[in-house]
């Protein structure tokens, strides 16, 4: 692959929703340049950039891959997206990248949940967009339908490039607005040139009037001469065009078949003809990480941007996120899975560093000797949980190493050890993506896990006041046992646990005070209802008795467990469970429903908020009722709602679902 400077490089991020052809579109273009002598199919497994086992189990895009494409002396670097919400990180570090986004729509489907969701990315970001309308050689697809359908949705200024001549089986060709001709596709792909179909006439017309406008919008010195009557060459259209195509105040349209390989090299031909280049400073080198790859062969693969300067092979560079030097080996150019050494990338191209120690995604290579924090990747927070146990020691062994490598890979994946249940918890964007990990981790790394629910770390706490005695007496020959206690259980409202004492007369020694705390501190760890550990407890040891020869730490410390065993079941003891507070994002429509939703499931709707992106619901609700909720959401809003949540407090657990658990708690342990 030759080395482009950056005026002849575009960076490109393909996306849109799961199914539309993204990866097919990427296989006609490297068709059409002769990388390929024959396109691949999704479902059949064998395209250029969903190699990895995972996507071409599922038939689907799963980890964005980096695909140039070299065309007409300008290298298209796309990144081709995953299509689903479990995947949207995947997205996110493209977007951060990339000058511009392709959005492909499938002309059967219309606008769907991830164009919104990307779309609104997109926005915030400020990237310059083009839409392809592919799928137009199938049945009930439909050029203006669609268009109209994205116009409505989006409320940008669209303005078709080119349209269809026929649609579905009579799909033949395409009206270039553009250039005002109409061309045929032959198996190739190769456009023939033929006289625009007079019943055409009218349509393009109207289109190459919202092309002029556009284009005239680009520049003031346009304006004045558009709104002046006056017409616009093709230069100064072009000029125009690229000017409000990457200042993002119009979003042109293109269209065709990716399976059949019709208008795609028009739309190659206009990507590297209007779609903004990278913009470049002088200075020290500066690069972003935005993806990891752990490859099983290369080792750790780093993709990077390169934002300033050259990164150069054989160096040193510093990461200043982990304040690390790194060695640059080996730099690769790839695509796909296909890869070949260069000694350098130039400033707004992509590459791959191979074997970094330190370097994740979201990280800034820079030049040593300059430390600079490039803005990272503003990945999404998960929230879907699964408990992972280990089918054998073997597995289990191996699951910490494993887990760890998988995570440097990827940045919305999440393991912890809950002390408490003693349950490995796995969080990921949705259950698509768990099975992904699981699955990854029996294929990739010989690791074998089951899954099962994840379990509630509950409480226990009292509600009532009370006194009760310990005592611990035992005569064995030589040396007895003695300890003796006297204390007050009542509930404390601020805190886990107070210990205090009121002893007169030296009932109890000071030196035994220890020994009675702990007793109690580790007798609270198995609360009298279900095991579960105990808390919000005044102590107060306020008698006792000792014994100046068989009295002992052990011995008061037996005495203090022995008082919670009596006194905590007659101090009205209760379960309490986390509440966590939720906050919950929906489009508008969805506000009732949603609400509905959450007081089914126990939650208290504290109110709501309301923003550009919808609405937004703050709630406490219980954490027993959360764990499968991003696959509840998703149902209810069709993908377009969101959630974050965090611990808000302990709070009792009503008393026909506290029978419930205590019941199965008892059962378990009775079974154990």
């Amino acid at each position: 692959m030759k080395r482009y400077s950056s005026d002849k490089i575009r960076n490109i991020a393909l996306v849109g929703h799961g199914g539309n052809g993204k990866t097919t579109l990427v296989e006609a273009m490297m068709f059409n340049t002769g990388v390929i002598s024959r396109m691949g199919k999704v479902e059949e497994g064998n395209t250029v950039s969903d190699y990895q086992p995972e996507e071409t189990a599922r038939h689907s895009t799963v980890h964005t891959s980096l695909v140039p494409v070299e065309w007409d002396s300008v290298k298209l670097n796309f990144l081709d997206t995953p299509g689903f919400s479990d995947f949207i990180y995947e997205v996110k570090g493209a977007l951060r990248v990339v000058d511009s986004c392709l959005f492909l729509f499938s002309a059967v489907d219309g606008v769907q949940v991830q164009h919104e969701i990307i779309w609104k990315d997109a926005e915030k970001a400020e990237l310059p967009k083009v839409a392809f309308i592919n799928k137009l050689d199938r049945e009930n697809a439909s050029f203006s339908k669609l268009f109209d359908g994205m116009k409505n949705m989006f409320k940008a200024n669209f303005v078709p490039i080119n349209f269809p001549i026929g649609e579905a089986d009579a799909f033949k060709g395409i009206v270039d607005v553009l250039n005002l001709k109409a061309y045929e596709f032959s198996n190739d792909g190769k456009p023939k040139e033929i006289e625009i179909p007079a019943e055409y006439k009218d349509q393009l017309d109207e289109y190459r009037e919202l092309l002029i406008e556009a284009a005239a919008e680009g520049d003031d010195d346009l304006t004045l001469k558009y709104l002046e009557g006056e017409e616009l060459t093709p230069d100064e259209i072009k000029l125009g065009l690229q000017k409000t195509i990457s200042a993002a105040k119009v979003v042109p349209v293109l269209c065709g078949s990716a399976t059949q390989n019709m208008g795609i090299y028009n739309l190659c031909d206009f990507l590297a003809q209007y779609m903004p280049k990278p913009e470049c400073e002088d200075g020290p080198m500066a690069a972003l990480v935005y993806k990891t790859l752990a490859d099983p062969y290369v080792g750790r693969m780093n993709f990077v941007r390169v934002f300033r300067g050259t990164l150069k092979a054989d160096t040193q560079v510093y990461n200043p996120n982990k304040d690390k030097n790194e060695k640059i080996g080996q730099v690769l150019y790839v695509r796909g899975k296909q890869s070949e050494q260069t000694t350098e990338v130039p400033c707004g191209d992509m590459a791959v560093v191979v074997k970094l120690t330190n370097t994740v995604s979201g990280n800034t290579l820079c030049d040593k000797n300059n430390k600079e924090v490039l803005d990272g990747i503003d990945f999404p927070e998960p929230n879907y949980t699964c408990a992972i146990v280990p089918k054998s020691k073997n597995d289990e062994d191996k699951l910490g190493d494993a887990i760890s490598k998988i995570i440097e890979e990827d940045p919305s994946l999440k393991m912890e050890k809950n002390t408490e249940t003693r349950q490995t918890l796995l969080t990921g964007m949705g259950e698509a993506h768990l099975n992904i990990v699981i699955n990854k981790l029996k294929n990739r790394y010989g690791v074998d896990v089951t899954t099962e629910d994840v379990k509630v770390a509950y409480r226990e706490t009292i509600r009532g006041t009370v006194e009760a005695e310990g005592k611990h007496k035992k005569q064995s020959g030589g040396r007895g046992q003695y300890g003796h206690v006297f204390i007050r259980f009542e509930p404390l409202e601020d805190g886990e646990f107070e210990f205090h004492e009121e002893i007169f007369g030296g009932a109890v020694p000071k030196n035994y005070f220890p020994a009675v705390e702990k007793g109690l501190r580790e007798a609270m760890l198995n609360g009298v209802l279900a095991g579960y550990p105990t808390v919000g407890i005044k102590a107060t040891l306020y008698d006792g008795s000792y014994h100046s020869v068989d009295s002992s730490e052990m011995a008061f410390k037996i005495a203090a467990s022995l008082a919670f065993k009596n006194g905590i079941p007659k101090a009205k003891p209760v379960l309490l469970e986390p509440v966590m507070y939720v906050e919950v994002t929906v489009p508008d429509e969805f506000m009732g429903d949603i609400m509905g939703d959450l007081n089914t499931k126990r939650g208290r709707v504290l109110g709501t908020e309301q923003h550009e992106d919808g609405t937004t619901i703050k709630a406490h609700v219980p954490q027993a009722e959360m764990f499968k909720y991003a696959n509840d959401l998703k149902s209810k809003t069709q993908g377009r709602g969101q959630f974050k949540m965090e611990f808000y407090n302990y709070e009792e657990v009503p008393p026909n679902l506290a029978e419930k658990i205590i019941e199965e708690a008892q059962k378990e342990k009775a079974e154990n």
